[in-house]
C-alpha cells in the first residue's frame, strides 16, 4: 500500500491504519459515478476537495481495453502522475492533496486521488457558449488562445499528452487579467506521460482542440495563430513544412465532429 497525505489536512482523514479504507468510504456530492470509479465533492474544514475513488475495473475491461488497442486505465495513479508533471512544467492544474493505493491485482486495485476545489473558474467550453450571438473582446480572446497553445505546446514537448484534450478540461480563472488569463488543465485520468510524445498522439490532442471549438465562432486567423503559437515560428514557414501534418488535424476533428454530430 502506498499512502501519502499533505500535513494540512492529517487532522481530518490521517485515522492510522485505517487512513485508505477511511477516505475510500468519505461520502460526497456525486459528480460522476461509473462502474468502478467514482468522483465527488468533498468538504474538510471548510475547504472544498474533489474526491476520486477507484474501486478496481476488472479483468473484463482490462481485456477489452487490450483488445482495443488501449492502455487500460486501472487507477488513479495515472492521473497523479500526470499533474506531478504539470506541476513540474509550470502549467497550472489541480493541486493533489492525498494519494493512495492498495493491492497488486491491477483488476482490484483500489486507489483514490484527493484535489483541492478550484474556485472562481469557468471551463472554456461554457464561457464561449454563447460567443456565436455575443463575441468577445478581441484581445481577450486573442489572449485564450495563445495561452492554451502555450499549454499544450509545452506538455507534448515534455512527453505528455492528455487524450481528452477538449476545451471544457480548459478552466479561466475569471480573477486573471484579460490580456494575461490564468487557465488551469484538469481531468487528466487518461493522460499519458513518456520521455517523448508519438506524433499520432499530439494530433489526436490537437484534433480535440479542433473539434471542440468549432462551434463557437473561431475565425481562420484564430486557427492560424493558434497554430502560429503552437509552433513558435512564421505561419508560412509551419504550413510550408507542416501542410501535412495539419491536414491530419483537421481531419480527425471533423471527422469527431461528424460522429458526434450523429449521436
Amino acid at each position: 500500500m502506498y499512502l501519502t497525505i499533505d500535513p494540512t489536512l492529517q487532522k481530518y482523514i490521517d485515522h492510522g491504519d485505517e487512513t485508505f479504507a477511511h477516505i475510500m468510504a468519505l461520502k460526497g456530492h456525486v459528480y460522476r459515478a461509473l462502474e468502478g470509479r467514482c468522483t465527488q465533492r468533498i468538504e474538510l474544514g471548510g475547504q472544498g476537495y474533489f474526491l476520486k475513488q477507484h474501486h478496481g475495473v476488472g479483468w473484463k475491461e482490462i481485456v477489452k481495453n487490450i483488445l482495443q488497442l488501449r492502455l487500460p486505465i486501472v487507477g488513479a495513479k495515472n492521473e497523479w502522475l500526470a499533474l506531478q508533471r504539470l506541476q513540474q512544467l509550470d502549467i497550472p492544474t489541480m493541486q493533489v492533496m492525498a494519494y493512495g493505493e492498495k493491492g497488486f491485482n491491477p483488476a482490484r486495485r483500489e486507489s483514490f486521488l484527493l484535489t483541492k476545489e478550484l474556485t472562481n473558474v469557468i471551463s472554456l467550453e461554457d464561457l464561449s457558449r454563447d460567443w456565436l450571438v455575443s463575441p468577445p473582446k478581441p484581445m481577450f480572446k486573442r489572449a485564450l488562445i495563445k495561452e492554451v497553445a502555450r499549454m499544450v505546446r509545452v506538455i507534448h514537448a515534455n512527453g505528455l499528452n492528455h487524450r481528452d484534450c477538449y476545451i471544457c478540461h480548459f478552466l479561466w480563472d475569471t480573477t486573471s487579467s484579460a490580456n494575461m488569463p490564468r487557465i488551469y488543465l484538469i481531468d487528466l485520468h487518461r493522460a499519458q506521460l513518456r520521455t517523448e510524445t508519438p506524433e499520432r498522439w499530439v494530433i489526436k490532442d490537437l484534433a480535440g482542440l479542433y473539434f471542440s471549438s468549432k462551434d463557437i465562432g473561431l475565425t481562420s486567423r484564430d486557427l492560424w495563430r493558434f497554430i502560429r503559437e503552437y509552433r513558435l515560428q512564421t505561419l508560412g514557414d509551419t504550413l510550408t513544412k507542416e501542410r501535412t501534418f495539419w491536414k491530419k488535424v483537421k481531419q480527425r476533428g471533423d471527422k469527431t465532429y461528424q460522429k458526434h454530430g450523429q449521436q
